[in-house]
């Protein structure tokens, strides 16, 4: 090839495009040297529309509980999260031992005053909210039952946020606490105190005191059946199963719970080296020296973990209003959690038609969403989803089960510009294009050779395209929101999960179906030809 239909080349693909190292090629594999090259961008048609996204696979470390009502009454109504969660119990774990002094007094062993529990509490921590923070609300907490033990054997069953968490809890609640998001009871001093590091010291929390017979009944197991105690999973299977908490009174928000702790107090006896009582220092009028010195400790002795099963719960409780939302028809909704995707058609027939004999370069995307004109208007208005996932429908369940990263070749993720022009934009898919167009290529080729002379092009799409059929969403990708983790331990950092987004927000954006007041969506393409 000359030398300066090199340089052509070289100019075009870098200067102008930015394309991908793995470019996609529809058409010739070997160039003449008498051949000049062009480079082109064109556009095609994408139509779009809202699809139901009722259960989602929802495995994250995070519970949401509380309910919220769209106060626009145009939006998307309501919605109720609950959540169920295993406690973890740590390898042979044991309580301390009640202190026994040896005959002589002059040693002693353990350090309890007495074999039981002087409280027990189930404490919630949460670090964020959404929704009205001073709405007073209540939770209640159940303790999970022996359908439980059951249930937690197959992940269909609670990995998906249609879980039937109502089945699996005893009918008389451990406990009932009122609360609001922020609790105007703690003074400055405590919420803004620190540690010498200048970590804050305040969680957040929600708590439960129990009746301590609920805790002297562990101690008791502790005791006698050591092997209960061994792991996590004898825990839950003889010991404690795990809590479920649920909204019971009123609405305004949701919490975002980042760690539910089963605690208990002790009384202890201060102790020296030898395992001897120490005395009680006089400090105030009231001492008695010769006594005992003791203290009380509170400790969490049993959490919630990513070792063990946490399991959410939604329910949009307007489904009428959530369907009636889907059928509109000219645009499309992003809406979570559980609520709505949105499916586009990419035209990849007629870019494989079009440009058969050309070379693929760069293929952009973008979806652009209208301005949320409620956010004034209304208080506590869901915000635009933050990140989203462009992957093909037939993998859309099978990438959060899997737990996949976007590969950049049938999975990719954009943040939403909101500053500058209210969009998401894929800047390349040319890999996920290619990747379609061959892969029919190659299963109508083999059904081709498998036939003979008795192939029948027409009937062979008819089949391969039908409902339900090989490519039935062949050409068909979805729109999810998603919360993306990086690995910030890296100087570059990188993609380690994507899950579900499980927060309120939603999205409207342009787009749907021309033939009822909708408008295409265009897909720029960008392509080099070789013209004699």
């Amino acid at each position: 090839m000359k030398v300066k239909y090199l340089g052509i080349l070289l100019f075009a693909i870098l200067a102008f495009y930015g394309c991908d190292d793995n470019t996609g090629t529809l058409g010739m594999s070997m160039l003449p040297d008498s051949d000049g090259i062009s480079a082109t961008t064109t556009t095609f048609d994408v139509t779009t529309k809202s699809i139901r996204a009722e259960n989602v696979y929802a495995k994250t470390s995070t519970g949401y509980i509380g309910k919220f009502i769209d106060a626009d009454p145009k939006g998307f109504g309501s919605y109720e999260a609950s959540f169920l969660a295993e406690l973890y119990c740590t390898e042979n774990f044991t309580f301390p031992e009640v202190y026994k002094e040896s005959a002589d007094g002059k040693s002693g062993t353990g350090t309890m005053v007495k074999d039981e529990v002087e409280k027990v509490q189930l404490v919630v921590y949460y670090s964020s909210w959404f929704g009205d923070s001073l709405t007073a609300c209540r939770m209640s907490a159940y303790e999970l039952n022996d359908k439980w033990l059951q249930a937690r054997k197959d992940p269909e069953k609670y990995r998906y946020t249609h879980i039937e968490a109502e089945e699996y809890h005893e009918q008389q609640p451990l406990g009932r606490k009122a609360y609001t998001a922020y609790d105007t009871s703690v003074p400055d001093s405590v919420r803004n105190a620190t540690d010498s590091n200048g970590n804050s010291l305040y969680y957040p929390n929600i708590t439960f005191p129990l009746d301590k017979e609920f805790g002297n009944k562990i101690l008791k197991m502790n005791r006698e059946h050591k092997d209960y105690f061994a792991n996590s999973e004898e825990f839950i299977n003889h010991v404690f199963k795990g809590v479920y908490l649920k909204p019971d009174y009123n609405t305004g928000n949701i919490l975002y719970v980042d760690r539910v702790d089963l605690q208990m107090q002790f009384k202890f006896h201060y102790v020296d080296s030898l395992g001897v009582k120490l005395t009680k220092k006089i400090t105030d009028k009231d001492g008695e020296a010769g006594t005992d010195s003791v203290y009380l400790a509170t400790a969490t002795v049993f959490a919630s973990t990513k070792e063990v099963i946490q399991a959410n719960k939604f329910d949009n409780s307007d489904k009428e209003l959530l369907e009636a939302k889907i059928k509109e028809t000219g645009w499309s909704y992003l809406k979570s959690p559980a609520g709505i995707f949105t499916e586009a058609t990419l035209p990849y027939k007629d870019i494989s038609e079009k440009l058969a004999t050309d070379t693929l370069n760069s293929v952009k995307l973008t979806f652009t969403n209208y301005a949320q004109e409620n956010n004034n208007k209304y208080e506590f208005s869901m915000s635009t989803p933050e990140t989203v996932l462009l992957l093909r429908k037939k993998d859309m369940d099978t990438f959060f089960v899997n737990n996949e990263l976007a590969n950049n070749v049938t999975s990719f993720v954009a943040t939403h510009n909101s500053v500058e022009t209210n969009q998401y934009t894929f800047k390349n898919i040319a890999r996920l294009v290619s990747t379609c167009i061959n892969e029919k290529k190659a299963a109508k080729q083999k059904a081709k050779e498998a036939a003979g002379v008795s192939w029948d092009e027409a009937a062979w799409e008819a089949e391969w395209s039908r409902e339900g059929g090989e490519g039935a969403d062949w050409d068909k990708v979805v729109l999810i929101p998603v919360v993306v983790t990086y690995d910030t331990n890296s100087t570059n950092p990188s993609i380690i999960s994507i899950q579900h987004d499980l927060k309120p927000t939603y999205a409207k954006l342009k787009g749907g179906d021309p033939a009822y007041g909708g408008n295409n969506l265009q897909i720029e393409v960008t392509y080099t030809s070789f013209n004699k």
